[in-house]
């Protein structure tokens, strides 16, 4: 393992966006697919969600070049009833699908009161957090999950079956900001993993197992990731692969397909969202001046010893987010020379397992 840190730098939003969406115009996306998954991999970075940021973009390069996204996608969305619907997105890249999807998902919430609809057959989508805050900006209510790799050991397992299956939820509020929650449903995510890695240093033994289902410290021998509070984070990963999967006549549990097994073909994904109109149950104005009670009392709790003050879930991303959409956010040097290099990939990540760097 290195212990040697690489160079950062720090770059602007905007001129992140220009790097990120012309590298995936020259790997083959049309402009306006490579706009918005753009600006949703500049959001992840600003909120201080790198593994899901520039650090991506080669890997898509590489993917998009070699047939495994789908350029020319033919969208469509089926209303199967009065509340529900499929949005079926064609082996399309993920973050541009998944946000199509929202307007006509959103639509249908304001309509009904109600909205759940499945993404089917995506790439991946990224930051689950980017979709539940448009909709939070809408004055609903949004709950999102999705399938992942597997890469999670179920409680009392040694093989790994389920994914990190991420769960986001988002309301709006009276303030600036909506309240966003956004998490995995493993105890740490991979890329503090990996960070570890880099960095030549350890991990907590509550993080991950070897390849025999046993503790490790050692981030070179992890072969599977563990669920958040044990049997309870693995019932809801459970939950997102059923209601991402399983409802959608997906590929599930250990046959959701690898992030980098076979970059020659689409993913097949699915995403769900749950869409709630407030103003249909207590009224949007009196939710959003609860909700931004519920921020302010929370930020007003006497914290405990070691903490400056009590935040509210997702107020780290939140306040990342300005700190970054001003200063400008740093990005490893080795990215930015990609992104400004006449290279559409390195051809590294096909057949790469799920535990690699």
């Amino acid at each position: 393992m290195s212990n040697v840190e690489e160079e950062v730098v720090k770059v602007s939003g905007e001129h992140l966006h220009i790097l990120i969406k012309n590298k995936l115009i020259k790997a083959g996306l049309k402009e306006e697919q490579a706009a918005e998954t753009a600006n949703h991999l500049v959001y992840a970075d600003l909120c201080g969600i790198h593994s899901h940021g520039a650090v991506r973009v080669e890997y898509y390069a590489e993917r998009i070049h070699k047939g495994g996204i789908n350029i020319h996608p033919e969208f469509s969305f089926k209303q199967t009833g009065p509340s529900s619907a499929i949005f079926h997105g064609e082996n399309a890249q993920g973050h541009y699908a998944a946000n199509e999807a929202l307007a006509p998902a959103i639509k249908m919430a304001k309509e009904s009161g109600v909205a759940v609809v499945g993404v089917s057959r995506v790439g991946h989508t990224g930051t689950l957090s980017y979709y539940v805050r448009k909709i939070a900006e809408a004055n609903l209510i949004g709950i999102s999950m999705c399938q992942s790799d597997p890469m999670v050991v179920p409680y009392g397992g040694a093989e790994t079956y389920y994914g990190t299956n991420p769960i986001a939820f988002g309301v709006p509020s009276n303030g600036a900001d909506p309240l966003i929650f956004d998490m995995a449903t493993t105890v740490q995510a991979w890329g503090k993993i990996l960070d570890a890695r880099s960095k030549g240093k350890s991990i907590p033994d509550t993080w991950a197992v070897d390849k025999n289902g046993a503790p490790t410290t050692d981030p070179n021998k992890v072969n599977g990731l563990l669920p958040i509070a044990g049997p309870k984070g693995y019932g809801l990963m459970m939950m997102v692969d059923i209601l991402s999967g399983i409802l959608l006549g997906l590929p599930f549990g250990k046959e959701v397909s690898s992030m980098y097994r076979n970059l020659h073909e689409g993913r097949n994904l699915g995403q769900l969202y749950i869409i709630i109109d407030p103003e249909r149950f207590v009224g949007l104005e009196l939710f959003k001046q609860s909700i931004s009670r519920t921020m302010k009392e929370l930020n007003e709790i006497r914290p405990a010893i070691g903490f400056d003050y009590v935040q509210y879930p997702g107020q780290g991303s939140h306040e990342r987010y300005a700190k970054n959409l001003q200063e400008g956010v740093e990005i490893p040097e080795s990215i930015i020379s990609y992104l400004e290099s006449d290279d559409i990939h390195y051809n590294r990540y096909e057949g790469l397992g799920a535990f690699a760097n």
